[in-house]
């Protein structure tokens, strides 16, 4: 296979446009765009996740995750390419099963936290939802392709599955959220502390 990137610069769009894969251009604020730009956004925070000391089969989940992400913003960048299919969303919830097996039932929300790798799943989790937002208003007025929602949909559910078996390696607990709790007096913060916070 020969060279993809030849140039990195080509100055084409310095006016606001971008490039389609088809040849087409739309504006750099298109909700095609945007929402390319936030796959490419989740991308990035599951491959920070994946430098986390993660169990392998969990691991090889997440960078075939990345590869289908990939492969629903080469659909996006050709309109009309259908490579994410509804056999892909039956994966994620093959997946969800596996996970929330593994789990005692859930009776409160989670705070994001727990530890560095379920911390930055969360983070994962919220830009597949915001992903998710902007393929909704995306289907408004165009196709985004027939599995994106529900693959995006799932997906989050996934993460946010994944970021409670995080929590919880290693003898860890995660983070829930204690509604009607009295907040701590600012007087049990140390002294040098204390000062600061007032000045």
């Amino acid at each position: 296979m020969g060279n993809r990137l030849t140039r990195i610069y080509t100055r084409t769009g310095d006016a606001g446009t971008t490039g389609l894969a088809d040849g087409s251009r739309l504006r750099k604020d298109a909700l095609r765009i945007h929402l390319l730009g936030e796959l490419d956004e989740l991308n990035c925070h599951l491959g920070v996740l994946l430098t986390q000391p993660l169990p392998g089969p969990l691991a090889a989940c997440l960078g075939e995750i990345q590869q289908l992400l990939f492969d629903l913003g080469g659909d996006l960048s050709i309109p009309g390419r259908r490579t994410v299919e509804d056999r892909h969303v039956q994966w994620l919830e093959q997946w969800l099963d596996h996970c929330n097996a593994q789990l005692p039932p859930l009776r409160e929300f989670v705070l994001p936290g727990g530890n560095p790798a379920a911390a930055q799943c969360h983070l994962a989790r919220t830009v597949c939802r915001r992903a998710e937002r902007t393929a909704v208003a995306m289907a408004a007025g165009e196709d985004p392709g027939p599995a994106t929602l529900a693959f995006l949909n799932r997906l989050s559910d996934l993460l946010f599955v994944v970021c409670r078996v995080l929590a919880r390696q290693h003898g860890g607990q995660e983070v829930l959220w204690q509604p009607g709790r009295q907040a701590p007096e600012a007087a049990l913060i140390p002294g040098p502390a204390h000062d600061r916070i007032s000045q």
